[in-house]
């Protein structure tokens, strides 16, 4: 079921979210909803406090057509490690529509995180995979990707996306 994005500023984007604990129903489902609303946007990663959960979830995506669908379903990710090259990316959210910035990020990250199926997984993640996992684990953490820009560029987003929100309450 596809659910709605969150936009900034929401205090729930800006919260630290709760580990998963045990894998049911609720998670496997939560976790459908996420890739078909990602999918839906269109987006390439969301994490659940987008859609108003504060728990430790994240799916991404981010294989191009003509490439194969590759949906994954990070249950409490952890960086396990980074490389010292950084890559730059002009990077957005579908918390933030049609809002751009470039974020300098680690080129390379490791990450441990816990699968649907219970087991514990690791993968090195490179290019646009990397700043995806980076950007939905911020999100986890209460952190989005303007809190990298400086206080002018990110005040300028933050009224553009209140003035969205009073123009999308004035259409509901």
């Amino acid at each position: 079921m596809k659910r709605p994005i969150l936009l900034h500023p929401d205090p729930r984007l800006k919260k630290t979210c709760d580990p998963v604990t045990e894998i049911t129903e609720d998670i496997v489902r939560l976790a459908e909803d996420m890739l078909e609303t990602m999918y839906d946007a269109p987006g390439i990663g969301l994490a659940a406090p987008q859609i108003g959960v504060l728990r430790r979830v994240i799916v991404m995506d981010c294989a191009k057509a003509p490439e194969t669908p590759c949906p994954m379903v990070l249950l409490n990710p952890e960086i396990i490690w980074a490389s010292e090259d950084l890559s730059t990316y002009e990077e957005g959210c579908l918390s933030i529509p049609d809002q751009y910035a470039e974020v300098d990020r680690p080129a390379e990250v490791r990450v441990r995180w816990l699968a649907l199926d219970g087991t514990q997984q690791e993968e090195q993640f490179g290019g646009l995979w990397a700043t995806c996992v980076q950007h939905e684990i911020d999100h986890l953490n209460g952190r989005l990707f303007i809190d990298f820009l400086g206080p002018l560029k990110r005040q300028m987003i933050t009224r553009k996306m209140e003035k969205l929100k009073r123009e999308r309450a004035r259409q509901a």
